[in-house]
C-alpha cells in the first residue's frame, strides 16, 4: 500500500461512490487491511459485484444501495450498518456528480442543485448520520475526497469546482466542531484521476493532451495511488492529524502556481 501498512482489523467504514473508481480501490484497501466494508452507491447490481470481489479475496463487505443526497435513505444506510456491524468507525465520502462541463454561464438552477445535492450536502447528511455511533465508539475518521478543483478554477468545469471548495470548508468546519470527540475530518484532494467519471477528458484526445500539460509527471493518477493516503487517514497513525487537506496531484497545482521560465 504505497510503503504504509494499516491495521485496521475490527473496524467498520463506510465508503460512498464504492461502485468503481477510487471509492472501489479505498473500499478494497480498507478490506484487505481487516476492515468491515459498507459499499455505498446508486446502483445495487455494481455494489453486488464489488462486494463479491472483495469477498472472493478474503474481505467482508456489505453492499447498499443509496442515494446520499437523500438524508433518508442516509439515515437508513447508517442503521442497517450499525444492525449489521454494530457501528461505524469510519467514513469516506467519496460519492460525486458533474451534470455540467462547459462555461459556467451556460449552468442551470437543476445542474446546481443537482451537484450541490451530491457534492456537498451528501457529505453532510453522511457526516451528520455516522457522527453519533463513532461517539459512541470513543472517536472516529471522517474523510472527504475533494479536488484540486476546488483550489483553482478548472476549464469547463466551474460548478462543480464551487461544491470542492466547499467540501474543503466543510472538512475545516467538522475537524474544528468534532474534535473533543475524537473524531479527526481530513481531505483528500486529488488531481486528474483516470476513472469512468473523468472519461471526458481522457476520452477527447485534444482535452487530454492540454490536461496532461498541466501535469509535471505528465499522466493522470490510477486510483490505487490515492490508496495509502487514505489508509493513513483511517489509522491510528493519523490520531493527531484533522482539519489538513492533503493533494495528490503530479505536481499540478505547483506547476500552476510556479511561473515556468
Amino acid at each position: 500500500m504505497n510503503g504504509f501498512t494499516a491495521n485496521l482489523t475490527d473496524k467498520v467504514a463506510i465508503v460512498t461512490g464504492a461502485s468503481r473508481g477510487i471509492g472501489r480501490a479505498i473500499a478494497e484497501a480498507y478490506a484487505q487491511a481487516g476492515a468491515k466494508v459498507v459499499l455505498a452507491s446508486r446502483t445495487q447490481e455494481t455494489l453486488d459485484a464489488v462486494a463479491d470481489a472483495i469477498e472472493a479475496d478474503g474481505g467482508t463487505a456489505l453492499p447498499i444501495a443509496t442515494h446520499t443526497g437523500d438524508p433518508e435513505a442516509v439515515q437508513a444506510l447508517v442503521a442497517q450498518t450499525v444492525d449489521t456491524y454494530g457501528g461505524v468507525d469510519i467514513l469516506v465520502n467519496n460519492a460525486a456528480t458533474n451534470p455540467h462541463f462547459g462555461p459556467i454561464m451556460t449552468s442551470e438552477e437543476s445542474q446546481w442543485d443537482k451537484t450541490f445535492e451530491v457534492n456537498v450536502k451528501g457529505y453532510f447528511f453522511t457526516a451528520q448520520a455516522c457522527v453519533p455511533h463513532m461517539q459512541a465508539r470513543g472517536g472516529g475518521k471522517i474523510i472527504n475526497l475533494a479536488s484540486v478543483a476546488g483550489k483553482t478554477p478548472q476549464p469547463g468545469m466551474g460548478v462543480y469546482c464551487v461544491t470542492k471548495a466547499g467540501v474543503l470548508m466543510l472538512t475545516e468546519v467538522l475537524a474544528t466542531e468534532l474534535a473533543e470527540a475524537n473524531i479527526q475530518v481530513n481531505a483528500v484532494v486529488p488531481g486528474f484521476v483516470k476513472t469512468k467519471f473523468s472519461r471526458a477528458i481522457w476520452g477527447n484526445e485534444q482535452i487530454n493532451e492540454a490536461v496532461l500539460d498541466l501535469i509535471p509527471q505528465h499522466r493522470m493518477a490510477a486510483p490505487e495511488e490515492l490508496t495509502g493516503l487514505a489508509l493513513f487517514l483511517a489509522s491510528s497513525a493519523s490520531d493527531f492529524v484533522t482539519g489538513a487537506d492533503f493533494v495528490i496531484d503530479g505536481g499540478q497545482l505547483v506547476h500552476t502556481h510556479v511561473p515556468m521560465g
